[in-house]
């Protein structure tokens, strides 16, 4: 079965994971190692059926607050890295596009194209994403309430490829806040799409940090597990050993030597409850 017609089975739960910007080779090679660990160790706890592994990060940052944000090493520099961790480990790939000129060369490497949540509504950019026949996995955007993802999706319909996910990251509430609706879940299954719960954006205070984001990530496992008992049919976190050396997005990332308890507990959710995707 490719990864394809993998992912987008039924019985398969798509697990998105990484760092949230590619920093250096050799803190994505860290990662990869330690995921790798994790999984084998949820695989021994009899967990993981279902479960489609796919390595996060991004070679671009192009959404930041502040000029001075670290953004990545950038298009073909970021995608060679990719393809090196997926040729050392055999992960899946998934990584932000944000303008249409990328997308030829990211869908050569990427198993997955994911549009970030402020661009969730770029007709051009989603339509040519979808042209690919890549599965797409598509943020839904802070100020979008659940009705009307139909619409993203359509286009990509349009596009001729409904192997698509919209990723739920929670919607604005005040400034520097977001909240979580989890009636989104069955609202999006009732019009039959696929959703990815984004469990570490959730947590983001957008902005809260003047010229940077803050977070509280240690909501995020909380709302991962109350997602996937809603009817989230994948997850996506983003993960560093350090967080707090982290170079985007840090004090919303879960921390690695915490990522096995989290994975396991949703994952536990999900089998207690045998949620299947009905799609």
């Amino acid at each position: 079965m490719d990864f394809q017609a993998k992912i987008m089975d039924k019985s398969s739960f798509p697990i998105l994971l990484g760092p949230c910007v590619i920093e250096s080779e050799a803190i994505l090679h860290e990662i990869a190692t330690k995921l790798e660990s994790i999984i084998e160790k949820l695989n021994k706890d009899k967990l993981t059926d279902g479960v489609v592994w796919v390595f996060k990060a991004s070679f671009d940052k192009a959404n930041r607050s502040s000029i001075n944000g670290f953004r990545g090493p950038g298009l073909e520099p970021g995608l060679e890295l990719l393809s090196k961790i997926k040729k050392d480990f055999g992960f899946a790939l998934v990584s932000d596009i944000h303008e249409r000129d990328q997308i030829k060369s990211a869908a050569e490497v990427l198993d997955i194209l994911q549009i970030p949540a402020f661009l969730c509504r770029q007709t051009d950019l989603i339509y040519e994403a979808a042209q690919t026949k890549k599965v797409l996995n598509i943020k839904k955007g802070q100020f979008l309430s659940p009705k009307e993802i139909k619409n993203i999706v359509d286009k990509c319909k349009e596009a001729d490829n409904s192997n698509v996910f919209i990723c739920e990251r929670g919607n604005s509430f005040g400034y520097n806040n977001l909240v979580v609706d989890m009636r989104m879940f069955e609202e999006a299954r009732q019009m039959g799409i696929r959703t990815i719960f984004d469990a570490t954006h959730s947590c983001q205070l957008p902005g809260a940090g003047g010229d940077k984001s803050l977070g509280n990530s240690h909501f995020a496992p909380i709302l991962a597990r109350a997602a996937v008992a809603a009817g989230a049919t994948g997850i996506f976190a983003e993960t560093h050993p350090r967080p707090k050396e982290a170079l985007s997005d840090g004090p919303n990332m879960i921390v690695m030597d915490k990522l096995y308890e989290a994975l396991r507990d949703l994952l536990t959710v999900r089998n207690c409850l045998n949620v299947k995707c009905s799609l």
